[in-house]
């Protein structure tokens, strides 16, 4: 069997199987079987299977039809722009939390001071994503990463390595922000927000392969955002600001849960390209900075 061949087999029991995207899964599949580029995949299309590869192929179709994600076949997945170990252990980074790294990535150096070093937190780090992506970006930057769990720290640590961020963040293991010693100047959080009611609509590759810990919100969808609310007096900087990542349809609860715990914050929700509210950005002391509290959704 030529790669040609196996490209258009593989696309073909992804299609039957009613897979999403099953062309650039079969691409993703070969090509880490033969260690080839999606680009060699086509400028290369007499290149033969050794019996070996056949059979490695096969067994990796095999996961991916027991709806097995393709990121914890492979091994790694992109974001942003940038290669990442994952495993099962950790939750797969969506394309759509890019935005809340862009909206840190833009307010941090807006607020950027010349010989002072900006602090940032990500909470609930898992694989280390979004941290990286910040470290990257933002080179004077210092980013505390934390986790609860001892194995995403693990995972996180071997990608901070592989970008050579290791001296920039730092790990720490506990409970959203309650490994934080210091306030910061801008905290960042993708936390679980999946309402109960919710699991049964989801896919098997998201309820049978990722740690419900990272996916559960509770019967709102908010349980976690709401603890970390709770944690949040004494963690920040005056003028400091909270970005977080939210679901479809949870703006006007999150703004409402936030007003709850910060009478006096200025509240903005940024909406995705579709025009869904993504990420609500939070100032909790704005009368610190003599501005008047307020909640808007940009258009």
């Amino acid at each position: 069997m030529t790669s040609g061949e196996a490209l258009q087999w593989v696309t073909q029991t992804l299609l039957r199987a009613r897979i999403d995207d099953a062309r650039m899964e079969a691409e993703l599949l070969l090509g880490h079987v033969l260690r080839m580029s999606r680009a060699q995949l086509y400028t290369e299309p007499g290149r033969s299977l050794s019996t070996a590869e056949t059979k490695d192929l096969r067994r990796l179709v095999r996961r991916r039809l027991s709806h097995e994600p393709t990121a914890y076949i492979l091994g790694h997945c992109g974001f942003y722009g940038i290669e990442f170990y994952i495993n099962h252990g950790v939750f797969i980074p969506r394309p759509e939390t890019e935005l809340l790294v862009e909206k840190a990535i833009e307010l941090a150096r807006r607020a950027y001071c010349p010989g002072k070093q900006m602090i940032l937190a990500d909470i609930g780090t898992g694989c280390g994503a979004i941290a990286v992506s910040l470290a990257l970006a933002l080179p004077q930057a210092r980013i505390h990463a934390t986790d609860i769990s001892a194995s995403a720290l693990q995972l996180a640590e071997r990608n901070c390595r592989r970008h050579a961020v290791d001296g920039q963040i730092e790990l720490l293991s506990g409970n959203l922000l309650e490994p934080l010693l210091h306030p910061v100047d801008m905290i960042v959080a993708n936390l679980p927000y999946i309402k109960n009611s919710e699991f049964e609509d989801l896919s098997p590759e998201i309820v049978d392969f990722e740690p419900t810990v990272a996916l559960a919100g509770g019967e709102d969808g908010l349980d976690r955002i709401r603890q970390m609310l709770e944690q949040v007096p004494g963690k920040l900087n005056d003028g400091a600001c909270l970005l977080l990542e939210i679901g479809l349809g949870q703006g006007d609860a999150v703004t409402s849960l936030i007003d709850s715990y910060f009478p006096q914050a200025d509240i903005e929700l940024i909406p995705d390209l579709g025009g869904i509210d993504r990420v609500v950005q939070v100032v909790p002391q704005s009368s610190v900075t003599g501005r008047q509290p307020s909640i808007h959704t940009r258009e």
